[in-house]
């Protein structure tokens, strides 16, 4: 499978919550009737608990820096963000009463174990977890479908990840091409590369974009992604990590619309004529007419045949076979010739 694959036969949008809920539960259950007004096919979360995931005196992200206290670690910020096994269950019956599917990412092997101990059908992988080996080999025994984001990847990495999530039991895999950066620069998107790996790596892929916009999930829509993941928010002030760089719910709901509109353009890959404009075909076509006045007897040549519309007469595509035959009546100049 190539980058035509589709989950359900269209781009599987997934609204990307993440930790935007800012580890309020009524601002999470505000995120997710975002996504579902917007039409997205799933909203996502995430899953960690901050001891296994990061040293408390790790240093933050220059994007986070610039949307939280700088005096903070990321160790005491993410710990404000975890969302316990109660708030995921509470999620996750929300989402079934909403009729939109709960995804979320684990960063740690407890709480991929938790996420299935829900009864969660799929699992999305974050980039920075592409070379964790105990991790990848773990998660893959659960024969999950599984969603690996490839940010920071070289390809070498990338194809490394797979074969141990095959080796281990996962071969139901979409890879999505990304970019960490938040915002991420136009002239590193590289979408080419999503392309290019479905075709090397012979796996369907998709999009998790962290540009400004919504311009690029379009492009990706139209480069044969499966898959565009988004940050949302409720509002791009709040304050967290990855608000700023995050659509609103207007421009949320555009970028599904737009996907959407592109995959309708896209069509089936069939070159036919298109049913609004058949009515084109006599008009905008044409026919062999008389060039002049032509008598019953003369022979039809280069001189007095000639093409004009509209295309409701013998076709030009015939001119050889009409050429050299003989007049079976009178023509005034204009008037199609009959065979």
């Amino acid at each position: 499978m190539g980058t035509g694959y589709r989950i359900m036969n269209k781009v599987f949008v997934i609204a990307e919550a993440g930790v935007n809920h800012n580890g309020n539960m009524d601002i999470a259950k505000k995120l997710v009737d975002v996504a579902v007004s917007a039409g997205a096919d799933a909203v996502k979360f995430q899953t960690f608990k901050a001891e296994r995931l990061v040293c408390r005196d790790a240093k933050m992200a220059e994007y986070q820096l610039e949307t939280t206290d700088k005096t903070e670690t990321q160790f005491s910020m993410l710990k404000r963000l975890e969302l316990t096994v109660e708030m995921h269950q509470e999620l996750l019956n929300y989402c079934r009463e909403k009729e939109i599917m709960f995804l979320s990412t684990p960063f740690d092997i407890e709480s991929a174990r938790m996420l299935i101990d829900l009864g969660i059908s799929m699992l999305k992988i974050p980039s920075g977890e592409i070379t964790n080996f105990p991790y990848l080999r773990e998660i893959a025994k659960y024969r999950k479908k599984m969603i690996l984001s490839t940010g920071m990847s070289e390809i070498e990495e990338v194809q490394s990840a797979l074969e141990i999530l095959k080796e281990n039991g996962t071969d139901d895999i979409i890879l999505l091409h990304c970019n960490t950066q938040y915002p991420t620069p136009l002239s590193d998107v590289n979408l080419l590369a999503m392309v290019e790996m479905g075709k090397n790596l012979g796996v369907p892929v998709g999009y998790s974009d962290h540009t400004q916009g919504i311009e690029v999930p379009l492009a990706a829509t139209a480069l044969g992604a499966c898959v565009i993941e988004k940050h949302f928010t409720l509002d791009k002030k709040m304050e967290g990590p990855d608000h700023k760089a995050s659509l609103d719910p207007y421009e949320f709901k555009e970028m599904v619309q737009g996907i959407r509109k592109v995959e309708q353009i896209l069509g089936d890959g069939i070159k036919q004529v298109s049913q609004s404009e058949k009515n084109n075909l006599s008009i905008v076509r044409k026919s062999i007419v008389a060039a002049r006045p032509i008598r019953k007897g003369e022979i039809f040549t280069e001189e007095n045949i000639t093409v004009k519309r509209p295309g409701t007469g013998v076709s030009p595509m015939q001119w050889n076979d009409v050429l050299g035959m003989t007049a079976s009546q009178n023509y005034e100049a204009d008037e199609m010739i009959k065979i």
